[in-house]
């Protein structure tokens, strides 16, 4: 008997997932997926990176050394992010927040923490295709981990305050969505133990 495929099921849910990865590990493919399964809402730090960088008229490099400079953008864009998590976390309704740093600035808040990764050659031939070229990239990268540990004493290669992690090179796009959907959809909040601390960050 054939196994029913049921990716393309809706998800009958009210977590608030957060969503974390380097640039080209699949989060927004994931999200966009989780998205219409749940039937909710999600929010982009990407997004709002890229609309802070049209408001001040700058490219995605520009606005990245100009976070070098000072705290003042990424401070924005992170109490926007956490102001959206405070919301949607007392909102009882499915959500979706996906940025570098969603999982760390929801905390508590959040009923599930993803983080999606893949090799650097695997996820720099993802981005063939968009703006950002391979050295901005690794710019980015190097910049961002950087001003985490600057600001909020974060250790962005820390993987043990993620509830889920998963190499997506491994899996298909309708692999890494039914690892995720299984995830969801077996989520029992009586087995949290809350042996992890979340950090105080002041953002």
């Amino acid at each position: 008997m054939p196994v029913q495929d049921s990716s393309s099921e809706g998800i009958d849910t009210t977590l608030f997932v957060t969503v974390s990865g380097p640039p080209g590990c699949g989060a927004t493919t994931l999200c966009k997926r989780l998205a219409d399964a749940m039937g909710c809402p999600y929010v982009s730090g990407g997004d709002i990176f890229r609309e802070l960088a049209d408001d001040r008229d700058m490219n995605l490099n520009q606005l990245t050394a100009k976070a070098d400079e000072s705290d003042e953008i990424d401070r924005a864009l992170d109490q926007r992010l956490q102001q959206i998590a405070e919301k949607w976390g007392m909102a009882n309704k499915p959500f979706i927040l996906e940025s570098r740093l969603a999982g760390w600035l929801a905390g508590d808040r959040a009923d599930l923490r993803i983080w999606l990764d893949a090799p650097e050659d695997v996820r720099l031939n993802r981005i063939d295709d968009r703006m950002e070229t391979e050295a901005e990239m690794r710019v980015r990268e190097v910049s961002e981990a950087g001003r985490y540990q600057s600001y909020y004493e974060i250790d962005i290669g820390n993987r043990t305050f993620y509830d889920l992690h998963i190499n997506t090179a491994r899996w298909s796009k309708t692999g890494v969505f039914t690892l995720v959907r299984a995830a969801i959809e077996e989520y029992d909040p009586e087995l949290d133990e809350g042996s992890f601390t979340t950090p105080s960050m002041d953002v």
